[in-house]
């Protein structure tokens, strides 16, 4: 018994294949032309489609491989490095813990530009200490971080609302997240 191998080929007499992607209007009927088949893009999509892709492909070519690989944009969360967040913590930790002078004078407005200003800069160094540590601890720095800032916001709005009370709370929570913050860093 022998096999003979089986090929494949496509019988064009009975599909014949149609390379018309429109036809011409006829003026009298006014109909528009027909679209390429299967397809719902309008023109300016499938030439904004065709300039991307070029771009893209002509992006080594033109611009050498240097350039093309500044094209591409990840999202870089912190904006710092590690190290650099280590040895900046203390002297932002210290800067935000000034408003003490602020908030003794009722000095309400500086204090709460003071405390925005320099809890940026901390929450920014606090984020990368976190993201550069080993996962499992980050979890206790995670929720001390939250503890700090919540006190930061509650100290802004009890600043607004000239509450001195509240403000020394918040104040004295901050300094107490902060020192467990860098004791554990």
């Amino acid at each position: 018994m022998s096999f003979t191998p089986l090929v494949l080929q496509p019988n064009l007499s009975y599909y014949p294949p149609t390379f018309t992607c429109c036809s011409k209007p006829s003026f009298r009927s006014r109909e528009m032309p027909q679209k390429v088949l299967g397809s719902n893009f309008s023109r300016r999509r499938v030439g904004g489609i065709a300039a991307m892709v070029s771009i893209l492909l002509a992006q080594e070519v033109i611009f050498g491989q240097e350039v093309a690989e500044g094209f591409e944009l990840k999202m870089v969360a912190p904006g710092q490095a590690f190290e650099e967040a280590m040895s900046e913590i203390r002297g932002h930790a210290q800067a935000l813990l000034q408003i003490k002078s602020l908030i003794e004078s009722e000095s309400w407005g500086e204090a709460q530009k003071v405390l925005r200003k320099n809890s940026a800069y901390l929450k920014r160094d606090i984020y990368t200490i976190i993201q550069g540590i080993p996962g499992n601890e980050r979890p206790e720095l995670r929720k001390l971080y939250s503890n700090l800032f919540n006190n930061a916001t509650r100290l802004d709005y009890a600043a607004r609302d000239k509450d001195a009370s509240r403000v020394w709370q918040c104040y004295d929570n901050i300094v107490v997240a902060l020192n467990e913050i860098l004791s554990r860093i």
